[in-house]
């Protein structure tokens, strides 16, 4: 499958050599043109694109489409995800796309999207939905504002205009989600307190501890319960499987601090969690095309050490049944209080959907500043010619 027009081809990027050349697509757009932009390790990203080591093609597919202008140069990449547990979950013959990168052109732009709509459509699908890569349980969405700002571990970044190239293509935005920013310092923490008081008064028999290294599997079996109820009415979850979420743990046991990672306990059962990560970005800023060798790992092992000061909350859950009674209160009451002495002076909580009142409304009360901005976007591709 390939198409083209006068100023630009796509074709499937499917041999060893494409592959290496859609891994490379950003590390040649946006140094010189986004300084905010943080390089992921080639590594991770060729982990993430590789049927034999990530385990979401254990019931997902994907196919990688590079863009190319009339002299072989490479202009953009997209992939087509299907995503077998969404599917699975809602019935609703959605695809994705995801990888997303093009220049400043919308004729690659639409060229593109036009490459991961037929691939869907051939499946049976009728809308795509993203970006998402691959997935909601991975870097997704799309930054829409907020561009002045480094990302956080796991977040997006991307050019300005890829919101209007959505737009112009039909897209329409499905969903807003939020980062805030707290400087602990200067975080308004009484009314945390105060929640937090009532909700021992209220719930006898509460509990909050950290992390216990010396039975780590089975923290994770808890943080993996807590997280799919929690999270199953949220919109667009989809349900890690065992083996999806015992990848993501290995990858972030290696820089997990477990002085911040939070349960509350109910006479001894785990009923909510939160997890903070040290924001590793801060040191991966400094190795920009994303090589460990040969010069990579020492500057990320030394910024590693002594640069990262900050940290990023992406996930806290709690069960439904204990929703409303001041958890949530207690775990952000804890990592605010927690993350000086560990070395940290402040926390980006992201990302938050915009139809999470409750939460948006806690992290203003507490002086957060809302730094940025995302969306999924969402398109019919069953009327596409």
């Amino acid at each position: 499958m390939s198409s083209s027009t006068d100023a630009v081809t796509v074709r499937p990027a499917d041999g060893w050599g494409d592959r290496k050349r859609f891994v490379d697509v950003p590390y040649d757009f946006y140094p010189d043109r986004y300084p905010r932009w943080v390089p992921p390790l080639r590594r991770d990203v060729k982990s993430t694109l590789d049927p034999g080591t990530n385990a979401f093609f254990e019931h997902g597919d994907m196919q990688l489409f590079l863009a190319e202008d009339a002299s072989g140069a490479v202009v953009g990449r997209i992939a087509g995800i299907v995503n077998g547990m969404h599917l699975q979950k809602y019935e609703d013959a959605t695809g994705f796309f995801g990888f997303f990168e093009c220049e400043e052109d919308y004729a690659v732009a639409e060229a593109l999207l036009d490459a991961a709509a037929e691939w869907l459509r051939d499946r049976g699908l009728r809308r795509m939905r993203g970006p998402a890569n691959p997935s909601l349980n991975d870097t997704a969405g799309l930054l829409v504002d907020g561009f002045e700002f480094y990302p956080s571990l796991l977040m997006p970044y991307n050019p300005p205009y890829h919101e209007d190239f959505l737009e112009r293509y039909g897209f329409e935005r499905i969903m807003t989600m939020w980062s805030f920013y707290a400087h602990v310092k200067y975080a308004k923490t009484d009314r945390l307190r105060r929640g937090t008081e009532i909700a021992k008064r209220r719930t006898p028999g509460l509990e909050l501890r950290t992390l216990n290294m010396d039975r780590f599997e089975e923290e994770v079996q808890a943080v993996r319960e807590i997280y799919n109820e929690a999270w199953s009415d949220n919109w667009g979850h989809v349900p890690m499987t065992e083996a999806e979420f015992d990848q993501l743990v290995e990858e972030l046991e290696q820089i997990v601090d477990p002085n911040m990672v939070f349960f509350v306990e109910h006479e001894g059962r785990p009923i909510g969690f939160s997890v903070s990560l040290p924001d590793v970005n801060e040191a991966l800023r400094h190795v920009p095309d994303g090589r460990l060798f040969p010069l990579g790992l020492p500057k990320l092992l030394l910024h590693a050490h002594y640069g990262i000061d900050n940290l990023r909350m992406p996930l806290m859950g709690i069960r439904p049944e204990y929703r409303g009674k001041g958890i949530d209160a207690m775990l952000i009451l804890e990592t605010m209080t927690s993350a000086i002495p560990n070395g940290y002076v402040g926390c980006e909580t992201s990302w938050i959907l915009d139809t999470n009142d409750r939460l948006l409304n806690m992290i203003d009360k507490i002086g957060a500043t809302q730094d940025k901005e995302y969306a999924m976007f969402e398109a019919s591709i069953s009327s596409v010619e």
